[in-house]
């Protein structure tokens, strides 16, 4: 067996004192090596240089048995000792006496073969985990000394470079991922490195750091969490007091507006009134004047019946002087003129009302609600500084617009139910007329295949490229507040005015707005990249080769946060978010798939 020195042996003895057992023979000590040393300083065997050839006497060899009593009996009093001190792993059948329960988080050794049994350690040079017994070859030999032990790994071959086979000793600061030393002189040749620790160490700092700004934005998105649920009861409370005072002001219009209403049709029953009356008036002197006309007709018939002439003529002469007017009075009233007068005058004034109301309420406060947006401000601005300002300069080439990349997935609860979803949420395809179970969800769509993005764009600048895969598909951003039942034009990307889209058409694309199509004849591309200020209310779509090209751009008043959309009405239409960093393949199927009949 290969010696050790005494420094390598303490050192193991210091780190794993119950797993280093003693080694000797009946010719050595039962003790460390520290007590071997002592035994050779003579406190036990004699020194060769100390034998000499003293006169033997009686006494001399009665003395010289007792000892030999006395060592035998410190002999068998260490080993005693020693049985006692001598680990589990010193005892070859022990593990066979006692078999070990390994748990599912147990790290089992790699070496043991007919019983498994726990690893004590794991070797970080090796790649292997170790139970006691066979550890000790870590511990007694020499070259050994150097190799990493630690506490037992589940999966140790992570802890191994997939390329060269080697242990991760290293950390490259460039690219933050671990290495061996073969890949520091090679792919990672030049880069900045690190040991683990130290590493670690660093990286814990930064995510400290990290962790301290999020704790802010949280607390500031939490406050404005709280802020709006405060606006939000403000709100109820604020339109609860407006309808109140725009009832009492509409009740006292509607009682002005019955007032004159009461004040016309008392007018116009004293015009009835008097017109009955004079009507009245006028029958009573006709039915006087008739009763004239009948005594005077009697008269008359009288006169007639009086055959001597002096008499008749006498007669005569007496009825004439008393003779009445016989004339009539006209009957007609002329009321009818004046109500119509009065008819064209409510008329009129009615007409003139409504006017007034269109055009100092509904006009009016249609051009208020064009000037003045509404729009419910938080404080997570003020708190949390954007990440980029609205004053930094607009991006010129892509790696300007990937400063602003952001993480984008499909949100599977808003997903039809003729739409997969697979690459962790990223890419979709219309499996049409397969369904899929998804459960009943209020923001599934139903009607449109549709689906939404998880995430939202509000409050800064965003960018994020897909690809688009057969005729039809679109692709683009709209409200949360989007229809996700209906039926209409409007709960469709492109029939709302609150949804901006493009969409291939197999040969170009075309851009999608308020149910309003623009073909943009701008070529093909198997990649789209969609850059939105938000604060700046700019939405612009390019296509993305080995360069950027703009596609198209708009100019909108966003008041919502922006959400990505995608319609994708046929079978086998394919949307996937990218993984930003990724080139284009200028071959690709996409494109292939594009360019068939």
């Amino acid at each position: 067996m290969e010696e050790i020195s005494p420094e390598t042996a303490a050192l193991h003895s210091e780190e794993f004192p119950e797993l280093l057992a003693p080694l000797g023979d009946d010719n050595s000590c039962h003790n460390s090596v520290a007590d071997e040393a002592q035994c050779q300083e003579g406190s036990l065997i004699p020194q060769e240089s100390e034998k000499i050839e003293p006169e033997v006497t009686e006494d001399e060899d009665l003395q010289k048995e007792k000892d030999q009593e006395q060592v035998q009996e410190q002999e068998q009093e260490q080993e005693q000792e020693q049985e006692k001190i001598i680990p589990m792993t010193s005892n070859p059948t022990f593990s066979q006496q006692k078999d070990e329960i390994l748990g599912p988080e147990t790290v089992a050794c790699d070496f043991c073969i007919e019983t498994q049994r726990k690893a004590h350690k794991s070797c970080l040079t090796c790649l292997v985990s170790y139970c006691g017994d066979h550890l000790r070859s870590h511990l007694e030999k020499s070259k050994f000394q150097n190799h990493r032990l630690v506490e037992p790994l589940q999966d140790i071959e992570q802890h191994a470079c997939e390329g060269h086979k080697r242990p991760l000793e290293l950390f490259c600061l460039n690219d933050s991922c671990c290495v061996c030393q073969d890949c520091v002189v090679e792919e990672h040749r030049g880069h900045r490195t690190a040991t683990l620790g130290d590493a670690r160490g660093e990286v814990e700092t930064e995510l400290q750091k990290v962790n301290a700004d999020l704790e802010k934005k949280l607390t500031a998105a939490e406050s404005a969490i709280g802020k709006l649920q405060i606006n939000t009861t403000s709100i109820e409370n604020s339109v609860k007091e407006s309808k109140m005072a725009i009832e009492e002001q509409f009740s006292d219009l509607l009682e002005a507006v019955r007032k004159a209403k009461r004040d016309v049709f008392d007018f116009l029953e004293a015009e009835e009134n008097a017109a009955m009356n004079q009507a009245d008036g006028i029958k009573a002197h006709l039915e006087q004047k008739c009763a004239e006309l009948k005594k005077t007709q009697s008269q008359i018939k009288n006169l007639a019946k009086i055959k001597n002439d002096v008499q008749f003529l006498q007669d005569y002469g007496e009825w004439k002087k008393h003779a009445s007017d016989d004339s009539l009075p006209s009957v007609y009233i002329g009321l009818k003129d004046r109500l119509n007068s009065y008819m064209q005058v409510v008329t009129e004034s009615s007409q003139n009302i409504q006017g007034l109301l269109h055009s100092s309420y509904k006009d009016k406060i249609k051009a208020l609600s064009k000037a003045e947006k509404f729009g419910i401000k938080t404080t997570v601005a003020a708190i949390v500084p954007p990440k980029h300002h609205i004053t930094a300069p607009e991006p010129k080439c892509r790696e300007d617009f990937l400063q602003y990349a952001s993480l984008v997935t499909f949100d599977p609860d808003t997903t039809h139910k003729f739409l997969r979803l697979t690459e962790d949420n990223r890419k979709v395809t219309n499996t049409s007329p397969w369904q899929h179970p998804y459960p009943e969800r209020p923001e599934r769509f139903e009607h449109w295949r549709q689906l939404m993005g998880a995430e939202s764009f509000y409050l800064s600048r965003h960018y994020f490229e897909v690809e688009l895969r057969g005729e039809a598909s679109h692709v683009g951003l709209t409200y949360k507040s989007i229809n996700r039942k209906g039926t209409e034009s409007n709960s469709c990307i492109t029939g709302n005015d609150f949804s901006w889209c493009l969409a291939w058409t197999g040969k170009d694309f075309s851009y999608w707005h308020c149910d309003v199509e623009k073909p943009l004849n701008v070529g093909n591309f198997s990649r789209i990249g969609i850059y939105v200020d938000f604060p700046r209310g700019s939405l612009a779509f390019y296509g993305i080769t080995e360069s950027m090209k703009l596609l198209h751009k708009v100019n909108a008043n966003f008041s919502e946060p922006l959400y990505v959309v995608c319609w994708l009405p046929r079978k086998e239409n394919t949307v996937l978010l990218v993984n930003l960093g990724a080139k284009p393949s200028p071959g690709s199927e996409l494109t292939q798939l594009r360019e068939e009949p």
